[in-house]
């Protein structure tokens, strides 16, 4: 895929195998149904970055790619490759490298656990002129992260996966005098907690005319009838 755009956006995401997938979710649910769903949060997510036009899209999975799911969305719109590194940070910085190393001017990063996440938020940070962006999220860590012209270096020594990101983050921040824009406070979603009030979010994202409940919002119904 040659480059159209000066921007670049990655999702990240985990290769759908089944009881390798939002674990926190067993044993409220089977493993059968959680992989289902984490399906559906990849098919949203993809689905939302496709409505964002002034960037070149792509996927970046880990561990592999040996499910099978992506090989139909890499093409002519999405660029897929696999997450290298030891940790969730020097994945990110890999990937920020290499998309700055191919001319790309401004890198925006996103997970696949938010998939209701707003796509003004991504065109946000891709349109933001600042040296960083961040899109923090109610766990503790971000949904999103964003840079431009260089790799800003708040990756080293964090601990990842754990509530303490985000602080952890910011104080890397501060130390290397990077500007910042600060996206809205968002979600993702880990926990059987948090799955019930995605699912009531999904609701009323719907009602109001703010978006669809997509994918995961048909499932979530069948789901939580049962629970």
């Amino acid at each position: 895929m040659a480059k159209t755009h000066d921007n670049a956006l990655i999702l990240f995401a985990r290769d759908p195998i089944l009881g390798k997938v939002k674990t926190r979710l067993s044993p409220f649910l089977e493993d059968g149904v959680i992989l289902k769903l984490y399906t559906c949060f990849l098919q949203d997510s993809l689905d939302n970055i496709r409505l964002v036009e002034n960037a070149d899209r792509f996927v970046g999975v880990a561990p592999s790619s040996e499910s099978g799911f992506f090989a139909g969305t890499s093409g002519s719109d999405i660029r897929l490759f696999i997450q290298e590194g030891e940790n969730l940070g020097d994945k990110m910085r890999r990937a920020i490298q290499d998309r700055f190393a191919e001319g790309y001017e401004r890198v925006v990063i996103i997970g696949s656990d938010s998939p209701s996440l707003p796509v003004s938020y991504i065109y946000r940070a891709l349109g933001s002129d600042k040296d960083m962006v961040l899109g923090p999220s109610t766990d503790g860590g971000y949904y999103l992260i964003g840079m431009r012209g260089k790799v800003v270096e708040v990756f080293n020594g964090v601990t990842w996966g754990t509530e303490t990101v985000l602080r952890e983050t910011f104080e890397r921040l501060e130390k290397n005098g990077a500007s910042l824009e600060l996206l809205p406070v968002w979600y993702d979603v880990d926990s059987p907690e948090d799955l019930k009030f995605f699912k009531t979010h999904l609701d009323l994202i719907e009602k109001s005319g703010l978006g669809k409940a997509g994918e995961t919002g048909k499932l979530l119904n069948n789901i939580l009838a049962s629970h």
